[in-house]
């Protein structure tokens, strides 16, 4: 295994202590006593809390977007979307302070925003292109009249906001493993043709 750069290292560190302690209680010295550099040399590499909160995002972005790309041979779009559910559960954990503060980051730098609101409207895009494969596998109801504008939607807001809402609404947290792609299946359940049907228990019943 290669040996990480300060600035990987910066980032991992970053990461870990964000998630504990929440970004905005972190500073660029707590993260240099934590790794047992100077503060200048973390300066050196990332001069602001912006620069280093772009270089997290970049790294979440890169790497969420390899489960959007197309699956090699994969037997249907069923079993591509739900790999990418799976990931998504695992994804938040790993930058869980980033979803659970994702409007006060939105707001408090801008460079990050502005890459935030074009990854929104890719994933949009994607979304909108895996309810058209569905489609076309046959897996749910062809309904072009409204092309499942609502719940394409619903969906998103309960992928950006689960962590979330799992903090405020004490009372409904649910302890499974999994539980937000449950949630997404359920609402993606009543659309299904038969075939989907029998997909979806082969898959992630």
């Amino acid at each position: 295994m290669s040996k990480l750069t300060t600035k990987e290292k910066i980032i991992q560190t970053a990461i870990k202590m964000y998630n504990e302690f929440g970004a905005q209680n972190v500073t660029s010295r707590h993260i240099a006593s934590e790794i047992g550099i100077s503060h200048g040399n973390l300066d050196y590499h990332y001069n602001t809390r912006e620069d280093l909160m772009m270089a997290i995002y970049q790294q979440m972005r890169s790497e969420m977007s390899e489960s959007y790309k197309p699956m090699k041979d994969p037997r249907n779009s069923f079993e591509h979307f739900h790999k990418l559910l799976i990931h998504l559960d695992n994804f938040q954990l790993k930058y869980r302070f980033f979803t659970l503060d994702v409007l006060e980051i939105s707001r408090s730098y801008p460079k990050v925003s502005e890459l935030l609101h074009e990854t929104l409207e890719l994933r949009k895009n994607q979304m909108s292109e895996f309810f058209d494969r569905f489609i076309e596998d046959g897996l749910i109801k062809d309904n072009s009249e409204k092309s499942y504008g609502r719940l394409k939607h619903t969906i998103r807001i309960l992928i950006t906001f689960w962590l979330p809402q799992q903090e405020v609404l004490t009372t409904y947290k649910y302890p499974q493993a999994q539980e937000m792609s449950k949630h997404i299946w359920e609402l993606i359940l009543p659309h299904m043709t038969e075939k989907g049907k029998d997909e979806y228990i082969r898959i992630v019943m």
